[in-house]
């Protein structure tokens, strides 16, 4: 169920016995990659707990749409822009009958009226009350490309009787769904970015750090989950705000930076370091400021960080890994040497003496090397140049 991967799914569900299999759902959502949020009705509620559907998707559910303290965090136009997909499972005669009409008298209702995206329904219901007349002028009423109908099934039903009105199963429900979403191109890849500066204390309010913005990692991370990747961002310390849908670890020195990209390698497909890591930091830094009389000249005692580029590669030999070049001469020789000493696949190479590009800019211009090729990206966006690396990466790195 790639297609699944890092989408936000709306898990609505309504009164009737099928409930239980919304356990499962939530279940085999997660398993796809898929936040999940979960909606219940009053009528749900008698069915199963919202403490059972709370602890299986890790979110608070949702059920009141007058609810002050939900209105003032995740209301029910915030729950609908949210989702990328709505999933009603089961969806009750009663509920079906709402949709029809276009009512919003309960949370369910208002947010599927204040969606844009796409609605799935999964009806669960007597067989008498899904032959009824009624039942089917409502259905005649929810079409494509809004709503989607999956089953019902024939068999067994709660109350004894044999027909047409049973839910579908969970695993029909998934498939239908992720029918209807596109593979993005690094769909269910594990993508872990580096971005932004390090900074490492001389005391302690000075520190010693490199010229970065952040503004090329995060301009990744958003294209590597625009594409369906699931993507952890250590970041240094930058003014950008997360991208949709993207972990985010901060950190501050190239020692915590080292931590946090170990602790989060393990299943990783892609590793792309785009962070301006510092070379040198204090061998002691002062755990006191250090006062500007206390003598005419200072001099500081550095020694080298680590190397967390060499050190994900020598300790990683089959991971997909892309490097950053950011030069100020002989930028192709540079980043050819780069690219075969800590043996990467890829290395993205820019000038930065050009104060046009790179750095604080919001454009840039790089080109991309591999062993085999080269391929120049002229002066654009650096979330255009993001997604165009993607693209590369998909079929390049991983199709190699």
């Amino acid at each position: 169920m790639e297609q699944l991967a890092n989408r936000q799914i709306l898990l609505c569900v309504t009164g009737g016995i099928a409930a239980y299999k919304a356990a499962e759902l939530i279940r085999l959502f997660k398993s796809s990659g898929s936040e999940v949020r979960v909606l219940m009705t009053e009528a749900a509620k008698e069915f199963i707990t919202p403490l059972t559907m709370q602890a299986l998707s890790g979110n608070e559910v949702h059920s009141d749409l007058l609810d002050t303290n939900a209105e003032s965090a995740m209301g029910h136009i915030e729950l609908a822009r949210w989702a990328d997909a709505i999933v009603i499972s089961p969806c009750s005669a009663d509920s079906l009958a709402k949709l029809a009409a276009g009512r919003g008298d309960d949370l369910m209702s208002a947010v599927c009226l204040a969606a844009d995206s796409k609605i799935f329904f999964a009806p669960a219901m007597n067989q008498g009350m899904w032959k009824d007349k009624r039942t089917k002028k409502n259905l005649s009423l929810l079409k494509k490309p809004v709503f989607h109908q999956i089953g019902p099934n024939e068999g067994d039903q709660a109350c004894g009787d044999v027909g047409p009105g049973r839910m579908s199963e969970p695993k029909e429900i998934i498939e239908e769904v992720a029918k209807e979403f596109s593979s993005g191109l690094l769909a269910g890849k594990k993508v872990l970015i580096t971005a932004g500066p390090t900074r490492e204390k001389i005391d302690p309010v000075r520190y010693i750090s490199n010229k970065s913005s952040g503004k090329m990692g995060f301009s990744l991370a958003k294209a590597a989950v625009d594409e369906s990747a699931i993507v952890t961002l250590i970041s240094g310390p930058v003014t950008l705000d997360t991208p949709e849908r993207v972990k985010r670890i901060d950190i501050e020195s190239a020692e915590e930076m080292k931590e946090h990209v170990t602790a989060n390698l393990s299943d990783i497909d892609l590793f792309i370091s785009t962070a301006a890591v510092a070379d040198f930091k204090m061998k002691n830094a002062e755990p006191q400021k250090i006062k500007k009389g206390q003598s005419k000249n200072m001099s500081l005692s550095l020694e080298k960080n680590a190397d967390i580029l060499k050190h994900v590669s020598d300790n990683n030999p089959d991971l997909k890994i892309v490097g950053f070049a950011a030069e100020t001469e002989n930028m192709i020789d540079n980043a050819r040497k780069k690219l075969s000493s800590k043996n990467l696949n890829l290395i993205v190479a820019n000038d930065v003496s050009d104060s046009s590009i790179g750095f604080d800019s919001n454009n840039n211009e790089v080109t991309l090397i591999t062993e085999k090729e080269e391929l120049k990206i002229p002066k654009t966006s650096k979330e255009k140049i993001a997604r165009k690396i993607v693209q590369f990466i998909s079929k390049n790195i991983f199709n190699d």
